[in-house]
């Protein structure tokens, strides 16, 4: 068979061929080791010179042909039978299970939302986003904020301590820890706020909680004073809330704050006009805030002549309740999914 006979045949073949194995038998037929153009590219050494050369180029040129048909019609045997296998199988894999029970997809928790919400508002605001150890040291959870060897909240009864007998390490009563911390970390000036988890030994009710989420802020520069703090407040809570919210300010007593206060929002549970959530008073006690007491700036390294600060402090989970209206504390941290599925 001369080269001419050669690629007539091989391209017939390829052309009738139905079937993927069947091209691979004419692949091989023609190409393999043991192949028709094979053997004669191997006889080429047996050819006179002129005749090797011009045999040569020509059995290379057709070797090329029939690699590239060989491609080609694999490609179109190919597409050929996905066309008929989804023709006769098609699946719609967006479909549930032929038990029809559709995979459950899992959401944010509402504390989360809050969080993330309450995050992005304060960020806006030329706040940083910062973190603490929920296992604090007696230092920084109270010491550097003020809090006197004999205050109550360092009594065991009020805090849980991990080592009580050198009530040195405590489950962080407040995200307030994080203060001092920030400051000798970042100096001045400062502005952030810590969210986070906090752990208090107290009873539980409709509105308190061992464990439940706070946020603190705070900020510290020259000349700030109670003015810059209300309109960070007022800024804030209107943005979470998207409309005016009811408040009040008044006074009140922190150890690390001075002068201290305490804001109250009017309850959107039951818009004011008295709930358990309120104690049925239409007022929730939402926020306790002042200005940081000099000594606190001064355990940060901060000159409280040079530098003046505000600092708040309110609880993600009474936020969450407000403003989804949710009647009791506990139903965040129940597991209850009849609950958790509403949002």
């Amino acid at each position: 068979m001369d080269l001419h006979q050669l690629r007539q045949s091989a391209f017939e073949e390829i052309k009738q061929t139905s079937n993927l194995e069947k091209l691979e038998e004419i692949r091989l037929r023609y190409l393999g080791r043991k192949g028709k153009l094979t053997k004669i590219l191997r006889s080429l050494k047996d050819l006179q010179d002129d005749q090797r050369v011009s045999v040569g180029k020509f059995a290379n040129e057709l070797k090329t042909k029939i690699s590239k048909e060989i491609e080609a019609k694999k490609r179109e045997l190919k597409t050929e039978g996905l066309a008929v296998l989804q023709e006769k199988e098609w699946i719609d894999v967006t479909l549930p299970d032929l038990k029809g029970i559709t995979q459950q997809i899992g959401h944010l928790h509402p504390i989360s939302k809050i969080q993330e919400e309450v995050e992005d508002i304060f960020i806006s605001m030329g706040f940083m986003v910062l973190d603490g150890p929920e296992l604090e040291s007696d230092y920084y959870n109270f010491e550097a904020l003020n809090f006197p060897k004999d205050h109550p909240a360092r009594d065991i009864q009020d805090t849980f301590y991990i080592a009580p007998e050198q009530n040195n390490l405590v489950l962080r009563t407040h995200t307030s820890s994080v203060q001092v911390r920030a400051m000798e970390k970042y100096g001045v000036p400062l502005r952030a706020i810590v969210p986070g988890r906090v752990f208090r030994y107290e009873a539980t009710d409709a509105s308190h909680d061992t464990t439940f989420y706070q946020v603190e802020g705070f900020m510290i520069d020259k000349d700030v004073n109670l003015a810059h703090l209300k309109a960070v407040v007022k800024g804030f809570l209107g943005k979470i809330f998207h409309k005016k919210i009811k408040l009040r300010f008044r006074p009140g007593y922190f150890p690390f704050t001075e002068p201290s206060l305490e804001l109250d929002l009017s309850c959107l549970v039951c818009g004011g006009k008295g709930c358990r959530v309120c104690k049925w008073s239409g007022w929730v006690e939402f926020m306790g805030a002042g200005m940081i007491h000099p000594n606190v700036l001064k355990n940060g390294g901060i000159n409280p002549n040079k530098y003046s600060s505000f600092a708040f402090g309110f609880s993600l989970d009474r936020l969450a309740m407000m403003k989804y209206r949710i009647d009791d504390i506990r139903w965040f941290h129940s597991g209850d999914l009849r609950f958790l599925e509403q949002f």
